[in-house]
């Protein structure tokens, strides 16, 4: 289970700051973020932990403050797909809120996550109540269903070096004058497969096709990215 702690001062300044770091609440006045701040109850989970499963009631929409989460959804054969891995400042939860549905999907913590829980009664009195912030929670949506265009079109169209070649340079990052994406503690293929639709045996060839053909080196710690352009050009084949 969750741990939860009570109301603080200190809490209320900690959602505040994640609050102001999630752009479809930063146009809400102060008595909204009074509103939310007073019903939000904080979280833990440890990694690992799931947060909430697949097919249960959407009781709770949630902002993710620290830490990585996935969602995820089961195939017939067993296998992991993965739907969302989400970063902070982020909201999720929230299209089961919206659609009036169970949870399309079990969502786990991949390390130690500190979330707010917000009731669900609550955000959608907030959205009746003030238009800006209905139409902030639309272009969010909106992105998710970008997103799982995307998605379909990536697992239906394009190779899995290609899948691969596109998210490392979505989450590279320029470090000592060098791109690098950064290994964390569950970045194992593992979880690499899941996130690509494919499995470990697959994305590990995959992963080697691109080091041998010189667009990256993987490390202990990081994979440095050797080739940018070149790897872009993969990615889009």
């Amino acid at each position: 289970m969750a741990t939860t702690s009570s109301p603080s001062l200190k809490n209320h300044e900690r959602l505040k700051i994640a609050l102001s770091k999630m752009h479809h609440f930063d146009i809400l006045p102060a008595e909204a973020l009074e509103v939310i701040i007073a019903a939000a109850i904080p979280r833990h989970f440890k990694g690992g932990q799931v947060i909430y499963l697949e097919g249960e009631p959407a009781n709770f929409v949630y902002i993710l403050e620290h830490g990585w989460v996935k969602a995820t959804r089961m195939t017939p054969e067993g296998r992991e797909q993965g739907l969302l891995f989400l970063h902070p400042a982020e909201i999720f939860g929230d299209i089961a809120v919206f659609t009036g549905t169970t949870y399309p999907g079990t969502t786990t913590a991949l390390e130690d996550v500190d979330a707010w829980a917000l009731p669900s009664e609550t955000l959608l009195l907030l959205v009746k109540r003030y238009p800006d912030l209905a139409l902030g929670i639309i272009r969010k949506l909106s992105e998710r269903v970008l997103y799982y265009i995307g998605l379909v079109e990536d697992l239906s169209l394009r190779s899995v070096e290609a899948r691969l070649a596109s998210t490392l340079l979505r989450n590279a990052e320029l470090r000592n004058e060098q791109l690098i994406v950064p290994r964390r503690e569950w970045t194992t293929f593992d979880e690499m497969a899941v996130r690509l639709g494919t499995v470990r045996d697959v994305l590990s060839r995959a992963m080697k096709t691109l080091e041998v053909e010189g667009y990256l080196k993987v490390e202990k710690q990081t994979i440095v990215i050797l080739d940018p352009k070149g790897l872009s050009e993969r990615a889009d084949r």
